[in-house]
Protein backbone atom coordinates (compact mmCIF):
# COMPACT_ATOMS: atom_id res chain seq x y z
CA UNK A 1 0.00 0.00 0.00
CA UNK A 2 1.17 3.28 -0.88
CA UNK A 3 1.40 6.30 0.99
CA UNK A 4 -0.94 9.02 -0.20
CA UNK A 5 0.86 12.45 -1.15
CA UNK A 6 -1.39 15.22 -2.10
CA UNK A 7 -0.39 17.47 -4.78
CA UNK A 8 -1.99 21.37 -4.74
CA UNK A 9 -4.50 20.52 -7.03
CA UNK A 10 -6.10 17.60 -5.14
CA UNK A 11 -6.70 19.47 -2.05
CA UNK A 12 -10.09 20.12 -1.55
CA UNK A 13 -11.07 22.89 0.97
CA UNK A 14 -14.27 23.58 2.43
CA UNK A 15 -15.79 26.11 4.75
CA UNK A 16 -16.80 25.44 8.15
CA UNK A 17 -18.86 27.60 10.66
CA UNK A 18 -18.09 26.93 14.43
CA UNK A 19 -20.43 28.99 17.63
CA UNK A 20 -18.07 29.29 20.69
CA UNK A 21 -20.90 30.22 22.57
CA UNK A 22 -20.28 28.84 26.13
CA UNK A 23 -17.21 26.54 24.64
CA UNK A 24 -14.54 26.12 27.08
CA UNK A 25 -11.36 28.02 25.11
CA UNK A 26 -8.64 25.79 25.40
CA UNK A 27 -10.96 22.64 23.62
CA UNK A 28 -12.47 24.88 20.85
CA UNK A 29 -8.38 25.85 20.18
CA UNK A 30 -7.67 22.31 19.92
CA UNK A 31 -10.18 21.62 17.54
CA UNK A 32 -10.24 24.47 15.38
CA UNK A 33 -6.04 23.95 15.12
CA UNK A 34 -6.84 20.18 14.01
CA UNK A 35 -8.85 21.44 11.25
CA UNK A 36 -7.11 24.28 10.31
CA UNK A 37 -3.62 21.87 9.78
CA UNK A 38 -6.27 19.14 7.93
CA UNK A 39 -5.89 16.17 10.24
CA UNK A 40 -9.48 15.59 10.97
CA UNK A 41 -9.08 14.43 6.77
CA UNK A 42 -7.68 10.57 5.94
CA UNK A 43 -5.89 12.71 3.08
CA UNK A 44 -3.77 14.48 5.52
CA UNK A 45 -0.55 15.41 4.12
CA UNK A 46 2.07 17.08 6.87
CA UNK A 47 4.14 19.60 4.23
CA UNK A 48 1.04 20.96 2.32
CA UNK A 49 -2.17 23.56 3.29
CA UNK A 50 -4.34 20.81 3.22
CA UNK A 51 -6.87 21.76 5.99
CA UNK A 52 -10.45 23.77 5.79
CA UNK A 53 -11.23 27.57 6.44
CA UNK A 54 -12.85 27.89 10.00
CA UNK A 55 -15.44 30.78 11.19
CA UNK A 56 -15.55 31.27 14.15
CA UNK A 57 -18.44 33.41 15.22
CA UNK A 58 -19.59 34.66 19.09
CA UNK A 59 -15.51 34.34 20.03
CA UNK A 60 -16.39 36.71 22.93
CA UNK A 61 -18.52 34.59 24.73
CA UNK A 62 -16.47 31.53 25.08
CA UNK A 63 -15.82 30.29 28.40
CA UNK A 64 -12.58 30.54 30.51
CA UNK A 65 -12.67 27.69 33.50
CA UNK A 66 -11.02 28.37 36.64
CA UNK A 67 -9.50 31.35 37.60
CA UNK A 68 -8.14 32.03 33.65
CA UNK A 69 -10.14 35.16 33.05
CA UNK A 70 -8.49 36.79 36.04
CA UNK A 71 -4.93 35.61 36.06
CA UNK A 72 -3.95 34.08 32.96
CA UNK A 73 -1.80 36.93 31.48
CA UNK A 74 -0.70 38.23 28.11
CA UNK A 75 2.69 39.66 28.06
CA UNK A 76 4.11 42.25 26.03
CA UNK A 77 7.36 44.97 26.13
CA UNK A 78 6.94 48.68 24.61
CA UNK A 79 11.04 48.89 23.67
CA UNK A 80 11.77 50.93 26.59
CA UNK A 81 13.15 50.37 29.90
CA UNK A 82 10.74 49.16 32.44
CA UNK A 83 8.29 49.03 29.39
CA UNK A 84 6.73 45.51 29.83
CA UNK A 85 2.87 45.21 29.57
CA UNK A 86 0.30 42.52 31.10
CA UNK A 87 -3.45 42.49 30.14
CA UNK A 88 -5.25 39.81 31.64
CA UNK A 89 -7.77 37.19 29.50
CA UNK A 90 -11.28 38.37 31.28
CA UNK A 91 -9.95 42.47 30.07
CA UNK A 92 -9.03 41.52 26.37
CA UNK A 93 -13.06 39.65 26.04
CA UNK A 94 -14.73 43.07 27.81
CA UNK A 95 -12.35 44.94 25.34
CA UNK A 96 -12.70 46.17 21.89
CA UNK A 97 -11.30 43.12 19.98
CA UNK A 98 -11.89 39.76 21.86
CA UNK A 99 -11.55 37.71 19.32
CA UNK A 100 -7.91 38.05 19.90
CA UNK A 101 -7.80 35.41 23.13
CA UNK A 102 -9.12 33.04 20.65
CA UNK A 103 -6.94 33.64 18.00
CA UNK A 104 -3.52 33.56 19.91
CA UNK A 105 -4.80 30.06 21.64
CA UNK A 106 -5.20 28.99 18.03
CA UNK A 107 -1.97 30.51 16.70
CA UNK A 108 -0.12 28.67 19.91
CA UNK A 109 -1.64 25.00 18.78
CA UNK A 110 -0.20 25.58 14.81
CA UNK A 111 3.29 25.05 14.04
CA UNK A 112 5.43 27.84 13.78
CA UNK A 113 6.98 28.63 10.21
CA UNK A 114 5.88 29.57 7.36
CA UNK A 115 3.45 26.46 7.03
CA UNK A 116 1.79 27.10 10.08
CA UNK A 117 1.52 31.38 9.12
CA UNK A 118 -0.22 30.34 5.69
CA UNK A 119 -2.60 27.94 7.42
CA UNK A 120 -3.64 30.63 10.20
CA UNK A 121 -4.97 32.92 7.54
CA UNK A 122 -7.37 30.02 6.46
CA UNK A 123 -9.36 31.46 9.86
CA UNK A 124 -11.32 34.03 10.46
CA UNK A 125 -13.05 34.80 13.84
CA UNK A 126 -15.43 37.19 14.86
CA UNK A 127 -16.74 38.32 18.30
CA UNK A 128 -20.73 37.99 17.00
CA UNK A 129 -23.20 36.20 15.77
CA UNK A 130 -23.09 37.94 12.01
CA UNK A 131 -20.41 36.94 9.46
CA UNK A 132 -19.56 38.23 6.02
CA UNK A 133 -19.45 34.72 4.10
CA UNK A 134 -22.60 33.52 3.72
CA UNK A 135 -21.79 33.37 0.06
CA UNK A 136 -19.34 30.42 0.11
CA UNK A 137 -21.95 28.18 1.85
CA UNK A 138 -20.05 27.29 5.19
CA UNK A 139 -21.03 23.90 7.08
CA UNK A 140 -22.11 23.93 10.98
CA UNK A 141 -19.69 21.98 13.25
CA UNK A 142 -21.12 21.47 16.76
CA UNK A 143 -18.43 21.60 19.22
CA UNK A 144 -20.34 22.18 22.21
CA UNK A 145 -22.33 18.43 21.67
CA UNK A 146 -19.37 16.21 20.90
CA UNK A 147 -18.29 15.80 24.50
CA UNK A 148 -20.11 17.02 27.85
CA UNK A 149 -16.99 18.42 29.07
CA UNK A 150 -16.31 21.59 25.74
CA UNK A 151 -19.56 23.30 27.32
CA UNK A 152 -19.82 24.53 30.59
CA UNK A 153 -22.11 26.83 32.69
CA UNK A 154 -21.19 30.22 32.52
Amino acid sequence: MKTLSLKPSEIDKKWIVVDANGVVLGRLACVIATILRGKHKPTYTPHMDCGDNVIVINAAKVHLTGRKRANDMFYWHTGYPGGIKERSKGQILDGRFPERVLVKAVERMVPRGPLGRQQMTNLRVYGGSEHPHAAQQPEVVDIAARNPKNKRNA
